[in-house]
C-alpha cells in the first residue's frame, strides 16, 4: 500500500499527470449529467455509436496528417450526432440508424488506418484509440485547454438548458405543448453529447465511452428516485469512479481507460447490493 501511494504522488509531481486528472474529472462530470437523460430516454447506445464515429474521424485525421486532430474529430462526431438525429424521424429508426453508423464508422476507421496509415504500428495505434491506453497521459496543452473549454460549455449548457432537458426527458409532447421546441432541444443534446463523447474517447478509447455515461446513471437510479438526486449522485459517482480509477491505474501501472471503467462498474456493484439492503 506504502508503495502505491508513493507510486501515485510521483506521478502527481509531474504537470500532465495533474492535467490529465483534470481533464478526466471535467469529462466524467459532463458524462454523467447527459448520461442520465440519455439513460432515462433509452438513449444509451447513442454514446456507444458516436464514439465509434469518432474513432473513424480520428482515422481519417491520422491518414490525412492532421497535427491537432481534435478539432477535426468533434466537427466530425457533431455532425454525425445531427445525422442520426434526423435518421431517427426518417424511415431508419432509432438503435437500426445507430448501429449502421456505428459499424460503419468504426469498419472504413480501421480499414483506413491499414490502408493508409502513417505509421508502421497500426494495431497499436487502433487499440489505443479504442481502449484509451495512454493517450490521456499525453494530450497537448492545446487539447488540455480546449478540453476544459468545451467541458465548461457542457456543463453551463445542462445548467442553462435545464428545464427544457428536463420536459424532453419525461414527455416531448407535454413539452411542445408547453411552447418548448423539442426539437431545440434534441440537437442540444446530440451536439452535447457528440462533444462529451469525444472527449471521453481520450480517456477511455472509443469502445468504452459508454461506462462514463451508462454506470453512473445506473448506479445514481439504484439508490435515489428524484430527477435532481439523481444527477447530483451520478456527477459524485462519476468523479469518484474516474478519479479513483485514474489513480489506481497510476498506482498499478495499469491501462487508464479500462481501469476507470471498471471503478465505475464497481461503483454501480456497490451501488445494486447497497440499494438491495434498502
Amino acid at each position: 500500500m506504502a508503495d502505491a501511494l508513493a507510486q501515485i504522488g510521483e506521478c502527481l509531481s509531474f504537470p500532465f499527470v495533474r492535467y490529465a486528472l483534470l481533464v478526466g474529472v471535467l469529462v466524467a462530470l459532463c458524462s454523467a449529467l447527459l448520461g442520465v437523460t440519455l439513460v432515462l430516454r433509452r438513449f444509451s447506445l447513442l454514446g456507444d455509436g458516436l464514439s465509434h464515429t469518432a474513432f473513424g474521424a480520428l482515422a481519417v485525421a491520422t491518414v490525412l496528417r492532421i497535427a491537432t486532430p481534435l478539432p477535426f474529430v468533434l466537427v466530425a462526431t457533431a455532425a454525425a450526432a445531427v445525422a442520426l438525429l434526423a435518421f431517427g424521424r426518417g424511415r431508419v429508426r432509432g438503435d437500426a440508424a445507430t448501429a449502421a453508423v456505428s459499424v460503419g464508422a468504426l469498419s472504413i476507421g480501421y480499414l483506413l488506418m491499414n490502408v493508409f496509415g502513417a505509421t508502421s504500428n497500426v494495431s497499436g495505434d487502433a487499440c489505443s484509440a479504442l481502449f484509451g491506453s495512454t493517450s490521456i497521459m499525453t494530450l497537448s496543452m492545446f487539447d488540455v485547454w480546449m478540453c476544459v473549454g468545451l467541458s465548461t460549455a457542457v456543463i453551463a449548457a445542462c445548467a442553462f438548458f435545464h428545464d427544457r432537458i428536463f420536459a424532453i426527458t419525461f414527455d416531448e409532447d407535454f413539452a411542445r405543448a408547453s411552447g418548448l421546441s423539442a426539437g431545440t432541444g434534441n440537437f442540444i443534446l446530440a451536439v452535447a453529447t457528440a462533444l462529451v463523447v469525444v472527449l471521453a474517447m481520450y480517456l477511455v478509447g472509443a469502445l468504452l465511452v459508454s461506462a462514463l455515461i451508462v454506470f453512473p446513471a445506473i448506479a445514481a437510479m439504484r439508490l435515489f428516485g428524484g430527477y435532481r438526486a439523481v444527477v447530483l449522485a451520478s456527477a459524485t459517482t462519476a468523479v469518484a469512479g474516474t478519479a479513483g480509477g485514474m489513480l489506481a491505474a497510476m498506482a498499478f501501472d495499469t491501462p487508464v481507460g479500462p481501469t476507470v471503467a471498471a471503478a465505475n462498474l464497481l461503483l454501480y456493484l456497490i451501488a445494486c447490493a447497497v440499494g438491495r439492503l434498502r
